[in-house]
Formats: C-alpha cells, sequence, structure tokens
C-alpha cells in the first residue's frame, strides 16, 4: 500500500468538486477553471496505489494570505491516517501564511487543536425568493465597468488581490451585475448555476439598498428555482435581507484563522464569494 499527495490538475479539481458534491456542498457547475486559476499549486488529491481518496485546496493570494478547502477523505477510506497526511503536506505548503478556512460543525473543533480561532459564523440561505427584481438603472452588466476600477472594489472588500479568480469568476456562464451610482461602482454580485439551484456569490455592496437592488436582479435570472446566499453572521442587514425575500438557513460554517481575523469590512459583504476559496 502506497500514498502519496500530489498536485491535482485541473481534472483533479474536477473530481474534487464531485466529491464535494456528494457532501452536500453544492458546488457551482462551472466553478474549476476560475478556481484551478487562482492558485494551479493550491489543490492537491491524496492517491492510494494510484486512486485519488482524498483532497485538500490551499490556495495562496498575496500578501501572505491562504484559504484551505475541500479537505475531504472519501468514506471508505476514512480513520486510516489519509487526512493527516494532506493537512500536513497542505499546511507545509502554507507555512508563513494567515490561513483562512470556512469549517463545517462537524470539524470546528479539529481545526481550533490545529491553531485556528473562531472570527464569526457564515449562515447559507436558500430558498426559492418571493420578490420580484427592481427595474433600477442603477444595476449594470458588470462589464461596463473597468477591470481595475472592479479589481479595486474587490480587494476593498475580500482584502487580497484576485485577478486570476476575478476574470473568470466575472465571465459567462455566471451573470455578473455592478451598481453604478454616479459613476462610481458601489456593489457588485455574480450568480452561477450549481448541482441544486443556483448561488449568488460573491455579494458586495456599500449599502443595504444597492445589495437589496443587486440580489433581486440575480435572483430573478434563476427562473424560480431555489437561490443560496451566505452571509456572514455578524451583517445583520444581509441576513434580514435573505429572510425578508423568502430564504431561510440550511446550513453554517465558521469562519476561522490561524493569525487572526485580518478585518474584513463585513458591513459590506452581504455575501461571500465561496466557502472553498472565501
Amino acid at each position: 500500500m502506497s500514498l502519496e499527495v500530489v498536485a491535482a490538475g485541473i481534472e483533479g479539481v474536477r473530481l474534487m468538486l464531485d466529491w464535494a458534491a456528494a457532501e452536500g456542498w453544492n458546488p457551482g457547475l462551472e466553478d474549476a477553471e476560475p478556481f484551478y486559476a487562482t492558485d494551479p499549486d493550491g489543490f492537491l488529491l491524496a492517491r492510494l496505489d494510484g486512486v485519488p481518496v482524498g483532497s485538500i485546496s490551499v490556495v495562496r493570494y498575496p500578501g501572505d494570505f491562504a484559504f484551505l478547502g475541500f479537505y475531504i477523505v472519501r468514506p471508505e477510506h476514512r480513520g486510516r491516517g489519509f487526512g493527516m497526511a494532506l493537512w500536513r503536506t497542505g499546511m507545509e505548503r502554507l507555512a508563513g501564511c494567515n490561513i483562512g478556512l470556512d469549517g463545517v460543525v462537524a470539524q470546528q473543533a479539529n481545526y481550533r487543536k490545529s491553531g485556528f480561532a473562531l472570527a464569526h459564523r457564515n449562515v447559507r440561505f436558500g430558498g426559492v425568493p418571493r420578490a420580484a427584481p427592481l427595474d433600477d438603472p442603477r444595476v449594470v452588466p458588470l462589464e461596463r465597468v473597468p477591470l481595475p476600477e472592479l479589481l479595486a472594489y474587490d480587494r476593498s472588500c475580500f482584502g487580497f488581490e484576485r485577478r486570476p479568480f476575478l476574470e473568470r469568476w466575472i465571465a459567462r456562464p455566471r451573470i455578473a451585475l455592478g451598481f453604478l451610482e454616479r459613476g462610481r461602482l458601489l456593489g457588485y454580485g455574480v450568480i452561477r448555476a450549481c448541482r441544486q439551484g443556483f448561488k449568488i456569490g460573491p455579494l458586495f455592496a456599500d449599502r443595504a439598498d444597492a445589495a437589496e437592488a443587486l440580489f433581486l436582479a440575480l435572483a430573478a435570472q434563476a427562473g424560480g428555482q431555489p437561490v443560496f446566499l451566505d452571509p456572514p453572521e455578524p451583517n445583520a442587514e444581509a441576513t434580514a435581507l435573505a429572510r425578508r425575500h423568502g430564504l431561510e438557513p440550511v446550513f453554517e460554517t465558521a469562519r476561522m484563522y490561524t493569525r487572526g481575523d485580518p478585518g474584513l469590512p463585513l458591513s459590506r459583504i452581504f455575501g461571500i464569494t465561496t466557502f472553498e476559496l472565501g
């Protein structure tokens, strides 16, 4: 029996997404390419005699920030130390970084033992939105926003540069919209098809009314299918928005960091981008 931890490659990322779907995490249908582009060396597979049995993503961003996700060992191979081998290899790659993750409830105690501290909860809301979109001329296709302006706005919310990811994330088949007021970008959001329904993420906005206009316009793209939004719990306006439009809590994670909360502007984060990459 031989276990090795290797770079996943793009096909390995697609496999990881299938495993995430089997865990009930409901990934997007077209997530693989933007995820992989973020950090091609940041996706790892454990192979037992050549057969994939587990995964982890350890994606680095500029500024010594990293995000950990896709920590999965296939059910039939659990309890044999394969997860720990993945964990050690992944954490070695992220040495010196402040590492963030969105931990599922079952793993939060283990993450604390590994040096992660709770910052806040993220709560996934889901359901079929009740409200119709507003006819708001300030909501425009995101392609009308110059890329440097979008990148600067995204960094002000996400905290770190992520151009390789974002260039692909805002492209079709996803729908990306911005909120422009007097020529200034005050928010943007993206909706994408998932294994079940659609997810909105990110949903960033300077004000609650901008977030609501974007949410309604994006949710209208779902054609009556379920929509999911992942707001940070401390943003009360975000959770109120979700409830107001008929979404209910269906899942939660703990946002945790190894070197302290980087101080993200949670009041502007109405929906995080993904649980896998932050």
